[in-house]
């Protein structure tokens, strides 16, 4: 059994973490032991290994808040969830580990013969997605999406959630290689940041959708690409940010706001999380599974490594070179 823990935090994430052998646990009451599926690597957990991120686990911890399990062995007066469940992991509970403990009341079952892979990331990134298109914006069908780090994880998620929703996207990226992979995911409108042949992204979005009125903008950059995603936009569009990846703060110059009436916002899903009714998690996350498990709705994997290789993989999960999210297994 094999554990990835850090008892520091630091500017380079894989220096701080390893994956340490620990003894199978003894189950309490109400416990089950749970053999980790598949659990991804999301840029809130390199930020929380680098000290960067709004919570902060005390130390040591284990890395990992999303995932899925099957339930392996039962603690005294636990029926269920039955031994070979497929379930989530609770969010927050360490999921980087071979093996888990946890209060089976605290469990949700998953369908079993789902591809365990797509759903150990149903927690974070695609409630984000479709939160963001659904929260902020009154949409339509045939309306207009812009986003920037459209090769995100989020990203991937939002352009196929738009795309079943009737919704077109424009996708920002970095790099050309990136274009042609997310236009086969389905996005409408694919095109490199800044000044390409003499025209700006303003010039080259209005070109690309006919000088369509885009009333959101989805920012997970900051820095100057969030000024750049506000020019786009419609004159009174919502402009949401939930992510710097550019590590600077959220540029937009007042005039955006003033004379053309932009609304900036904030998302973070765990602030949704607590104020969301049961009720709403429940829709939410119900859709969202019938999606994956029909073949829907999916995310690329850019690369799937074993627990004991953690800090290989913390490594490429860090690297701005991938195109898809970083998957740990147990084997």
């Amino acid at each position: 059994m094999l554990k990835a823990q850090y008892k520091t935090r630091g500017l380079v994430p894989q220096d701080v973490i390893e994956a340490v052998a620990f003894a199978k646990p003894e189950l309490k009451e109400g416990q089950v032991l749970l053999e980790m599926l598949a659990a991804p690597i999301n840029p809130s957990d390199v930020l929380t290994l680098t000290g960067q991120y709004g919570i902060l686990p005390p130390l040591p911890a284990i890395g990992g808040n999303e995932g899925v399990a099957k339930v392996v062995e039962h603690g005294t007066n636990v029926s269920s969830p039955e031994i070979g469940q497929t379930v989530l992991i609770p969010v927050g509970i360490g999921s980087w580990a071979t093996h888990i403990v946890a209060d089976a009341k605290a469990l949700t079952p998953l369908p079993n013969g789902v591809d365990p892979i797509q759903l150990s990331m149903i927690t974070i990134n695609p409630p984000t997605a479709s939160l963001l298109l659904s929260e902020f914006v009154d949409l339509q069908q045939g309306d207009w999406v812009i986003q920037n780090a459209a090769n995100s994880g989020v990203g991937s998620y939002l352009i196929k959630l738009a795309k079943l929703r009737g919704l077109k996207t424009v996708n920002i990226v970095r790099r050309e290689s990136l274009i042609q992979p997310l236009m086969d995911a389905g996005a409408d409108v694919v095109l490199v940041d800044g000044i390409i042949d003499g025209k700006n992204l303003t010039q080259r979005v209005k070109a690309a959708t006919d000088s369509a009125a885009i009333k959101l903008g989805i920012d997970a950059v900051g820095g100057s690409a969030t000024e750049r995603l506000g020019e786009t936009l419609a004159e009174g569009a919502t402009l949401v940010n939930y992510g710097a990846m550019s590590g600077e703060p959220c540029s937009i110059a007042p005039t955006l706001i003033i004379f053309k009436d932009i609304t900036v916002r904030g998302f973070w899903l765990a602030k949704w999380f607590q104020r969301a009714t049961p009720e709403q998690q429940k829709e939410v996350f119900g859709n969202i599974i019938s999606l994956i498990a029909t073949g829907k709705l999916s995310a690329p994997i850019h690369a799937i490594y074993l627990i004991k290789d953690i800090k290989q993989a913390v490594a490429a999960a860090a690297s701005g070179q991938r195109n898809g999210k970083v998957v740990l297994v147990k084997e």
